[in-house]
């Protein structure tokens, strides 16, 4: 069998991607430096489905991006893989979508909570439990053997179980989140584990210095209540805030400058494409007018590395393919770009 080394010497990363790895790079998992957990989930969505079909439509869209990177020097040669697509979280995911739609239909409707409901709401919540600790051993793996962590999903409450496994690991770290919902609400609709719940089971985690949220632009009362209280725990800059500031001169250079002067040394990134503008992402689950254009995303996370921060592991979540595969080609170039800005800040 071929060498890293070798395989290096013999891929053309200007041809056609060949194969079935991500981005159709040619190394397998011990080879490459960066490991990409598909979590396809997405059980307590509360506006629109489909974002468990993202990995797989993702791994597909990857093929055509080309892999210069004029920020990071040779970039591919890293090396990404994506690990297989466990086909029980798919299936357990559809079965219990199904579950949730029904037990949603009557909590919309204002009806009280039957026993039969009350059943639909632990089951899931179990599932939700047992889906962070499957996460949580995964990654927990992955750092083992001294890998770059990174996860795809899914919704946005899939990374939970990364954080846990990243708080075996650092004694502490800040979370920049870039997103267009806090996603502070205590067990929102009933779910303990729901995606609008991931950062206010983030803030659980003792080892979770700081939550630096970015974009954010639809928000409940709740959740600034969170924000208030948390002491400066979390910080949030508000996309209508930023937007005025652009207005009246100040420089994205700037904002971010600000942003970063917020985190510590070692960052972790969850970013939901709905925190970009819904033109890149129009199909996402919970779309709102506003947010970051693809370029001022990138500018944010190559100025968390120019600051000599650590990128020690990012998700990327809510991306809802579709028939043109718009919203699977912007998931997988801004894959790439995060997998090639970590393995810079990492110096690998």
């Amino acid at each position: 069998m071929n060498s890293k080394e070798e395989k290096i010497k013999q891929f053309n990363p200007n041809g056609i991607a060949t194969g079935n790895n991500l981005f159709g790079l040619p190394f397998n998992e011990k080879e490459a430096d960066i490991i990409v957990l598909p979590v396809p989930w997405e059980v307590t969505v509360s506006y629109s489905a489909g974002t468990a079909r993202a990995p797989k439509a993702i791994l597909e869209a990857s093929k055509q991006v080309d892999l210069y990177d004029a920020d990071v020097a040779d970039a591919w040669k890293r090396g990404i893989i994506m690990q297989k697509i466990d086909r029980d979280i798919t299936k357990q995911s559809k079965e219990l979508r199904k579950k949730a739609e029904k037990y949603l239909e009557k909590f919309e409707n204002g009806e009280s909570e039957s026993e039969s409901a009350k059943k639909i709401r632990i089951k899931i919540n179990a599932a939700g439990k047992s889906l962070k600790n499957f996460v949580k051993q995964k990654m927990l793996a992955v750092m083992k053997e001294k890998k770059l962590p990174a996860l795809l999903g899914g919704d946005h409450s899939t990374p939970l179980g990364f954080m846990e496994a990243l708080a075996k690991n650092y004694s502490g770290f800040g979370i920049l989140q870039v997103d267009a919902h806090c996603d502070l609400r205590n067990a929102y609709e009933g779910f303990e584990f729901s995606h609008a719940s991931i950062m206010f089971n983030a803030l659980k985690i003792a080892e979770v210095k700081k939550l630096v949220q970015v974009g954010i632009r639809d928000f409940c009362e709740e959740e600034v209540n969170v924000i208030n209280s948390s002491n400066g725990r979390v910080k949030t800059f508000f996309d209508a805030d930023m937007k005025r500031k652009m207005m009246e001169g100040e420089t994205w250079k700037t904002i971010c400058a600000n942003i970063i002067n917020e985190l510590p040394n070692e960052v972790y990134i969850s970013l939901d494409i709905d925190g970009l503008d819904p033109k890149l992402c129009p199909l996402t689950g919970t779309p709102v007018p506003g947010g970051l254009e693809f370029e001022q995303a990138v500018y944010l996370l190559k100025s968390v590395v120019d600051s000599g921060r650590k990128i020690i592991g990012f998700d990327l979540n809510e991306v809802t393919p579709g028939d043109d595969e718009w919203d699977a080609n912007v998931g997988a170039r801004l894959l790439y770009k995060m997998c090639n800005l970590m393995g810079l800040s990492n110096k690998k």
